[in-house]
């Protein structure tokens, strides 16, 4: 089987060295396998992706040597397969319209806890929901597990995994501002694009239950994961555009030089106060 792997980026601010620790071992799967690596820009979120974001993507990639196979995808040009795998589960009746707010969500006394907080109460499941307010779509996360049955997968770095979706509840699928959530997007993409291993990095892992079962309920192929470890700064936080992480951009600025440090990161060796999370 000839790997294919994939960096999907979301252009949503400036890559940073986490980014690029991802990137690189993604690609060196690939190559080191004489297989292809793509590149899919994640744009669907209208309100903070930017055009000045991709190009810049597309600098660091290049200044880090890191080559891809064919033409750069952008979800933002693959609504209709998203919308299609929608209209399958809707007609399956395992997705429903759902008009609640963050608010209420936060103020139901009845929201259960899963790994990401509180969790949808299933409001408006089983309720008629006028189309004409906006509204998400939401996976009937009981119907569906049902339907599907017992699920895993293989990770190369944690073995083999029982998939447990529940945990996450009824997820959306569809966003009141966006034609997508991650979930479906990511997972309607990887069976497109014909992706076999999935690089990425750990704080992905739980996500990954719910991508099994979409690909069971549509009937897409899974691939192989690989959730690598996150690398964390000089203070000891995980790297995150929200916490402030240095951008290669800068580094580059710096004088850093890019096809050094993407080899330095494919043998595992880190700058000088960067270290690999244990958790």
């Amino acid at each position: 089987m000839s790997v294919v792997t994939r960096f999907a980026p979301s252009p949503t601010g400036a890559l940073h060295l986490g980014h690029a620790w991802s990137a690189v071992q993604a690609h060196a799967r690939a190559r080191d396998a004489g297989g292809r690596f793509l590149l899919r820009i994640e744009d669907i979120d209208g309100t903070r992706s930017r055009p000045g974001h991709v190009a810049a993507i597309l600098d660091d990639l290049d200044w880090l040597g890191l080559d891809w196979d064919g033409e750069v995808v952008f979800q933002s040009q693959r609504l209709a397969l998203y919308a299609a795998a929608l209209d399958r589960l809707a007609d399956s009746g395992l997705a429903y319209r759902c008009t609640c707010t963050r608010a209420d969500i936060a103020a139901a006394a009845s929201a259960p806890h899963g790994v990401g907080g509180v969790l949808y109460p299933g409001t408006c499941r089983g309720r008629e929901v006028d189309p004409a307010q906006p509204h998400c779509w939401r996976l009937d996360m009981a119907r569906a597990v049902e339907a599907a049955g017992p699920l895993d997968w293989t990770d190369e770095i944690a073995g083999r995994v029982a998939a447990d979706p529940a945990i996450h509840g009824d997820v959306v699928l569809a966003r009141k501002d966006a034609p997508s959530s991650y979930h479906l997007a990511v997972t309607v993409d990887d069976a497109a694009q014909g992706v076999t291993h999935v690089v990425r990095g750990r704080d992905l892992f739980a996500a990954t239950h719910v991508h099994r079962l979409l690909q069971a309920l549509l009937g897409l192929p899974t691939p192989v994961y690989r959730h690598h470890p996150l690398l964390a700064g000089p203070d000891g936080e995980r790297l995150a555009k929200r916490h402030g992480a240095p951008s290669l951009a800068a580094m580059r600025a710096e004088g850093v030089a890019g096809r050094a440090l993407a080899m330095d990161l494919k043998a595992g060796r880190l700058p000088l106060g960067f270290g690999v999370l244990d958790d």
